[in-house]
C-alpha cells in the first residue's frame, strides 16, 4: 500500500489550482486512486481530492457510512433547494473545523476509474462530502465557504 503525503496550507498554491479533466483511464489512474484511498484512511477522512495529494486532476474519493465511490470528472448535476448548516473539517486543514451550507441532497455524475459513467446521489453528510470534495477539483476550500466567526 502507497501513501502520498497530504498538502497542507502551507502550500495553498497546489490546493487553489483548478483540476485538470482526467483523459486517459489507465493503470496509472488506478494506482492514484488507490493511493489516495490509502491515504485518505490512514487520515482517517471520508473524503479526498486529487489536489490534496499534489495532482492537479479531477479525481476524488468520498467514504461515508452510506457511500464509497471514486470520481473522475465529477460534476453536481442537481441540488436541493434545502440546505444543511454544520462543521467541515479538511485533511489538508488539520486541527480546525468551521460551519458551511450545503446542499442537503445532490446529485453527481462521474467515470470510474475504468471510464464508465455513473450517477450518485448523496443526501446528508454524504452530500457534505461530496461537495467539500468536488469543491477541492475547482480550488475551493470549505474555509472560503465557512461562516464568517
Amino acid at each position: 500500500m502507497a501513501y502520498r503525503e497530504i498538502v497542507t496550507l502551507k502550500n495553498e498554491d497546489i490546493l487553489r489550482k483548478k483540476c485538470r479533466p482526467v483523459t486517459v483511464f489507465d493503470d496509472r489512474l488506478g494506482s492514484i486512486i488507490d493511493d489516495m484511498v490509502n491515504t485518505m484512511r490512514r487520515a482517517d477522512g471520508v473524503g479526498i481530492a486529487a489536489p490534496q495529494v499534489g495532482i492537479i486532476r479531477r479525481i476524488c474519493v468520498v467514504e461515508t457510512s452510506e457511500l464509497y465511490c471514486e470520481l473522475v470528472n465529477p460534476v453536481i448535476v442537481e441540488h436541493s433547494k434545502e440546505t444543511q448548516f454544520g462543521a467541515e473539517g479538511c485533511l489538508s486543514i488539520p486541527g480546525e473545523q468551521h460551519n458551511v451550507v450545503r446542499p442537503m441532497t445532490v446529485t453527481v455524475e462521474a467515470f470510474d476509474r475504468h471510464g464508465k459513467p455513473f450517477r450518485v446521489t448523496g443526501s446528508g453528510f454524504t452530500a457534505r462530502a461530496l461537495c467539500h470534495e468536488i469543491d477541492h477539483l475547482d480550488g475551493i476550500l470549505y474555509i472560503d465557504r465557512a461562516e464568517k466567526e
